[in-house]
Protein backbone atom coordinates (compact mmCIF):
# COMPACT_ATOMS: atom_id res chain seq x y z
CA UNK A 1 0.00 0.00 0.00
CA UNK A 2 1.13 3.28 -1.02
CA UNK A 3 1.46 6.62 1.47
CA UNK A 4 2.81 9.81 1.85
CA UNK A 5 3.37 11.64 4.67
CA UNK A 6 5.73 14.32 5.22
CA UNK A 7 9.34 13.49 7.27
CA UNK A 8 8.43 15.67 10.51
CA UNK A 9 8.87 13.92 13.68
CA UNK A 10 4.88 13.59 14.64
CA UNK A 11 4.50 12.13 11.17
CA UNK A 12 7.32 9.72 11.43
CA UNK A 13 6.67 9.19 15.00
CA UNK A 14 3.09 8.17 14.32
CA UNK A 15 3.75 5.65 11.12
CA UNK A 16 7.03 4.55 12.20
CA UNK A 17 5.19 0.88 13.55
CA UNK A 18 3.23 0.56 10.64
CA UNK A 19 6.27 1.34 8.14
CA UNK A 20 8.48 -0.97 10.04
CA UNK A 21 5.90 -4.14 10.10
CA UNK A 22 5.06 -4.10 13.39
CA UNK A 23 1.28 -3.59 13.65
CA UNK A 24 0.31 -7.48 13.52
CA UNK A 25 -1.63 -8.46 9.89
CA UNK A 26 -1.44 -4.78 8.54
CA UNK A 27 -0.53 -3.85 4.66
CA UNK A 28 2.75 -3.22 4.11
CA UNK A 29 3.69 0.21 3.30
CA UNK A 30 5.75 1.75 0.28
CA UNK A 31 6.55 5.03 2.05
CA UNK A 32 6.99 8.26 0.37
CA UNK A 33 8.44 11.25 2.41
CA UNK A 34 6.52 14.75 0.90
CA UNK A 35 6.21 18.53 1.80
CA UNK A 36 2.79 19.03 2.62
CA UNK A 37 2.27 21.09 -0.55
CA UNK A 38 3.69 18.02 -2.44
CA UNK A 39 1.13 15.74 -0.77
CA UNK A 40 -1.75 18.12 -1.37
CA UNK A 41 -1.22 18.30 -4.75
CA UNK A 42 -0.94 14.33 -5.13
CA UNK A 43 -4.48 14.28 -3.65
CA UNK A 44 -6.16 16.90 -5.76
CA UNK A 45 -4.40 14.95 -8.82
CA UNK A 46 -6.64 11.90 -8.36
CA UNK A 47 -3.44 9.97 -8.88
CA UNK A 48 -2.02 9.89 -5.60
CA UNK A 49 -1.28 7.13 -3.63
CA UNK A 50 -3.97 5.07 -1.58
CA UNK A 51 -3.01 7.13 1.89
CA UNK A 52 -2.13 10.64 2.39
CA UNK A 53 -1.38 13.31 5.18
CA UNK A 54 -2.60 16.35 3.28
CA UNK A 55 -3.71 19.97 5.46
CA UNK A 56 -7.48 19.91 6.48
CA UNK A 57 -7.20 22.90 4.01
CA UNK A 58 -7.18 20.64 1.25
CA UNK A 59 -9.90 18.09 2.21
CA UNK A 60 -12.55 19.93 -0.03
CA UNK A 61 -11.16 19.03 -3.21
CA UNK A 62 -10.71 15.44 -2.34
CA UNK A 63 -13.57 14.40 -0.36
CA UNK A 64 -14.98 12.34 -3.46
CA UNK A 65 -12.27 10.08 -3.63
CA UNK A 66 -10.74 10.19 -0.43
CA UNK A 67 -11.86 9.38 3.21
CA UNK A 68 -11.18 11.24 6.32
CA UNK A 69 -9.56 8.94 8.63
CA UNK A 70 -10.35 9.66 12.64
CA UNK A 71 -6.88 9.07 13.44
CA UNK A 72 -3.48 9.75 12.74
CA UNK A 73 -3.69 13.85 11.62
CA UNK A 74 -2.71 16.95 14.12
CA UNK A 75 -4.71 18.80 15.82
CA UNK A 76 -4.42 20.25 18.91
CA UNK A 77 -4.48 23.27 21.41
CA UNK A 78 -1.33 25.85 21.39
CA UNK A 79 0.07 24.47 17.79
CA UNK A 80 -0.79 27.17 15.64
CA UNK A 81 0.83 28.36 12.89
CA UNK A 82 2.81 31.59 13.75
CA UNK A 83 3.39 34.58 11.20
CA UNK A 84 6.76 35.99 11.53
CA UNK A 85 8.27 39.26 10.42
CA UNK A 86 12.36 40.51 10.92
CA UNK A 87 11.24 42.95 13.45
CA UNK A 88 9.00 43.94 15.49
CA UNK A 89 5.38 44.90 13.39
CA UNK A 90 2.01 45.38 13.38
CA UNK A 91 -1.26 43.35 11.38
CA UNK A 92 -1.57 46.96 9.41
CA UNK A 93 1.93 46.56 8.57
CA UNK A 94 1.39 43.68 6.27
CA UNK A 95 -1.09 45.29 3.60
CA UNK A 96 0.29 45.00 0.26
CA UNK A 97 3.48 43.16 1.21
CA UNK A 98 5.21 39.93 0.15
CA UNK A 99 4.87 36.87 2.83
CA UNK A 100 5.61 33.11 2.31
CA UNK A 101 3.85 30.68 2.76
CA UNK A 102 4.37 26.64 3.14
CA UNK A 103 0.76 25.80 0.54
CA UNK A 104 -1.83 27.90 -0.98
CA UNK A 105 -3.45 24.75 0.50
CA UNK A 106 -2.22 24.57 3.56
CA UNK A 107 -4.64 24.87 6.81
CA UNK A 108 -2.07 27.62 7.73
CA UNK A 109 -2.53 29.56 4.72
CA UNK A 110 -6.53 29.28 5.47
CA UNK A 111 -6.13 30.54 8.95
CA UNK A 112 -3.97 33.69 7.94
CA UNK A 113 -6.47 34.29 4.86
CA UNK A 114 -9.46 34.20 7.62
CA UNK A 115 -7.42 36.48 10.17
CA UNK A 116 -5.81 38.60 7.24
CA UNK A 117 -9.43 39.78 6.46
CA UNK A 118 -10.02 40.97 9.37
CA UNK A 119 -6.80 42.39 10.61
CA UNK A 120 -4.57 43.84 7.67
CA UNK A 121 -6.33 46.95 5.71
CA UNK A 122 -6.46 46.37 2.38
CA UNK A 123 -5.23 42.75 1.96
CA UNK A 124 -1.28 41.52 1.93
CA UNK A 125 -0.01 41.62 -1.64
CA UNK A 126 1.92 38.86 -3.50
CA UNK A 127 2.14 35.45 -1.42
CA UNK A 128 5.26 33.40 -1.85
CA UNK A 129 4.87 29.57 -1.62
CA UNK A 130 7.96 28.07 -0.60
CA UNK A 131 8.74 24.80 1.45
CA UNK A 132 8.15 25.59 5.22
CA UNK A 133 11.91 24.81 5.67
CA UNK A 134 13.38 27.49 3.60
CA UNK A 135 10.81 29.92 5.15
CA UNK A 136 12.76 31.25 8.06
CA UNK A 137 15.77 31.99 6.33
CA UNK A 138 14.00 34.26 3.77
CA UNK A 139 12.46 36.54 5.66
CA UNK A 140 15.71 36.87 8.03
CA UNK A 141 17.68 37.51 4.40
CA UNK A 142 14.51 39.98 4.04
CA UNK A 143 13.88 38.32 0.30
CA UNK A 144 10.03 38.41 1.76
CA UNK A 145 8.09 40.83 4.15
CA UNK A 146 6.80 38.00 6.42
CA UNK A 147 6.63 34.24 6.62
CA UNK A 148 3.78 32.19 7.68
CA UNK A 149 5.76 28.89 9.49
CA UNK A 150 4.45 25.72 11.20
CA UNK A 151 5.43 22.32 13.01
CA UNK A 152 9.01 23.06 14.51
CA UNK A 153 9.34 26.72 13.74
CA UNK A 154 7.52 27.91 16.51
CA UNK A 155 10.17 26.19 18.88
CA UNK A 156 13.19 28.22 16.35
CA UNK A 157 12.33 31.04 15.18
CA UNK A 158 14.02 32.91 18.02
CA UNK A 159 17.08 31.09 16.62
CA UNK A 160 16.66 32.95 13.31
CA UNK A 161 16.40 36.49 15.11
CA UNK A 162 12.75 36.62 13.93
CA UNK A 163 10.09 38.45 15.65
CA UNK A 164 6.15 36.66 16.10
CA UNK A 165 3.65 39.08 14.85
CA UNK A 166 0.78 36.75 15.51
CA UNK A 167 -0.06 32.81 16.69
CA UNK A 168 -2.72 31.87 14.39
CA UNK A 169 -3.87 29.06 16.62
CA UNK A 170 -4.31 31.56 19.90
CA UNK A 171 -6.75 33.35 17.94
CA UNK A 172 -8.29 30.60 16.14
CA UNK A 173 -8.69 29.15 19.91
CA UNK A 174 -9.78 32.59 21.09
CA UNK A 175 -12.10 33.11 18.32
CA UNK A 176 -13.78 29.93 18.74
CA UNK A 177 -13.28 27.89 21.25
CA UNK A 178 -12.16 25.01 19.23
CA UNK A 179 -8.52 22.87 18.62
CA UNK A 180 -6.99 23.94 15.28
CA UNK A 181 -6.80 21.25 12.99
CA UNK A 182 -3.40 20.99 10.96
CA UNK A 183 -3.53 17.45 9.06
CA UNK A 184 -5.51 15.12 7.96
CA UNK A 185 -4.68 11.66 7.46
CA UNK A 186 -6.97 10.45 3.96
CA UNK A 187 -7.27 7.20 2.42
CA UNK A 188 -9.58 5.95 -1.18
CA UNK A 189 -12.73 5.24 -0.34
CA UNK A 190 -12.38 2.20 -2.61
CA UNK A 191 -9.96 0.83 0.22
CA UNK A 192 -11.05 -1.36 3.55
CA UNK A 193 -11.24 1.91 5.15
CA UNK A 194 -11.98 0.13 8.48
CA UNK A 195 -8.72 -1.49 8.99
CA UNK A 196 -6.89 1.31 7.66
CA UNK A 197 -7.85 3.24 9.88
CA UNK A 198 -7.30 0.51 12.95
CA UNK A 199 -4.07 0.18 11.69
CA UNK A 200 -2.94 3.56 12.00
CA UNK A 201 -4.38 3.86 15.33
CA UNK A 202 -2.55 0.47 16.34
CA UNK A 203 0.33 2.30 14.92
CA UNK A 204 -0.34 5.89 17.28
CA UNK A 205 -0.92 3.40 20.29
CA UNK A 206 2.23 1.40 19.68
CA UNK A 207 4.29 4.71 18.72
CA UNK A 208 3.61 6.13 22.86
CA UNK A 209 3.75 2.40 24.43
CA UNK A 210 7.74 2.51 23.15
CA UNK A 211 8.50 5.91 22.44
CA UNK A 212 12.43 4.30 22.19
CA UNK A 213 11.39 2.10 19.29
CA UNK A 214 11.36 5.10 16.81
CA UNK A 215 13.83 7.57 17.77
CA UNK A 216 16.52 6.65 15.51
CA UNK A 217 14.11 6.60 12.38
CA UNK A 218 12.27 10.17 13.81
CA UNK A 219 15.71 11.73 13.95
CA UNK A 220 16.91 10.37 10.95
CA UNK A 221 14.43 12.03 9.05
CA UNK A 222 14.21 15.50 11.38
CA UNK A 223 16.37 17.44 8.96
CA UNK A 224 18.76 18.64 11.71
CA UNK A 225 16.68 19.80 14.40
CA UNK A 226 18.10 18.50 17.92
CA UNK A 227 16.88 15.66 20.02
CA UNK A 228 14.91 18.70 22.07
CA UNK A 229 13.12 20.49 19.86
CA UNK A 230 12.07 16.70 18.33
CA UNK A 231 10.51 15.98 21.31
CA UNK A 232 8.60 19.11 21.69
CA UNK A 233 7.55 18.97 18.53
CA UNK A 234 6.10 15.41 18.83
CA UNK A 235 4.81 16.06 22.32
CA UNK A 236 2.67 18.95 20.99
CA UNK A 237 1.39 17.79 17.78
CA UNK A 238 0.88 13.75 18.90
CA UNK A 239 -1.93 13.91 20.94
CA UNK A 240 -5.69 12.66 21.83
CA UNK A 241 -6.84 13.37 18.95
CA UNK A 242 -4.51 11.97 16.69
CA UNK A 243 -5.75 9.11 18.42
CA UNK A 244 -9.31 9.43 17.93
CA UNK A 245 -10.67 13.10 16.54
CA UNK A 246 -13.94 12.79 18.53
CA UNK A 247 -16.49 15.27 18.46
CA UNK A 248 -14.34 18.48 19.43
CA UNK A 249 -12.02 17.33 16.55
CA UNK A 250 -15.31 16.92 13.96
CA UNK A 251 -16.23 20.27 15.11
CA UNK A 252 -12.74 21.95 14.81
CA UNK A 253 -12.96 20.85 10.95
CA UNK A 254 -16.35 21.69 10.09
CA UNK A 255 -15.74 25.36 11.54
CA UNK A 256 -12.71 25.88 9.86
CA UNK A 257 -14.49 24.69 6.52
CA UNK A 258 -17.60 26.49 7.15
CA UNK A 259 -16.04 29.78 7.67
CA UNK A 260 -13.35 29.30 4.63
CA UNK A 261 -16.52 28.22 2.92
CA UNK A 262 -18.65 31.27 3.32
CA UNK A 263 -15.55 33.87 2.72
CA UNK A 264 -15.45 31.58 -0.59
CA UNK A 265 -12.04 30.14 -0.20
CA UNK A 266 -12.90 26.67 -0.06
CA UNK A 267 -15.51 24.41 -2.17
CA UNK A 268 -18.51 24.13 0.29
CA UNK A 269 -18.46 20.34 2.10
CA UNK A 270 -20.71 17.81 2.16
CA UNK A 271 -21.11 16.97 5.96
CA UNK A 272 -22.15 13.34 5.52
CA UNK A 273 -19.06 12.68 3.45
CA UNK A 274 -16.48 14.33 6.23
CA UNK A 275 -17.48 11.65 8.87
CA UNK A 276 -17.42 8.92 6.60
CA UNK A 277 -16.12 6.16 9.05
CA UNK A 278 -15.95 5.63 13.16
CA UNK A 279 -12.98 5.62 15.19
Amino acid sequence: MKIAFSPCPNDTFVFHAWAHGLIPGASELDVTYADIDITNGLAASGSGPEVLKISYAALPWVLDEYALLPCGGALGRGCGPLILTAGAASAADLSGRRVAVPSERSTAYLLFRLWAAKHVPGGVGDIVVMPFDEIMPAVKRGDIDAGLVIHEARFTYRNYGLDMLQDLGSWWEADTGLPIPLGAIIARRSLDLASIARWTRESVEYAWAHPEASADYVMSHAQEMSPEVTEAHINLYVNRYTADLGEDGYAAVSALLDRAAAEGLVPRIDPAKLKAIQP
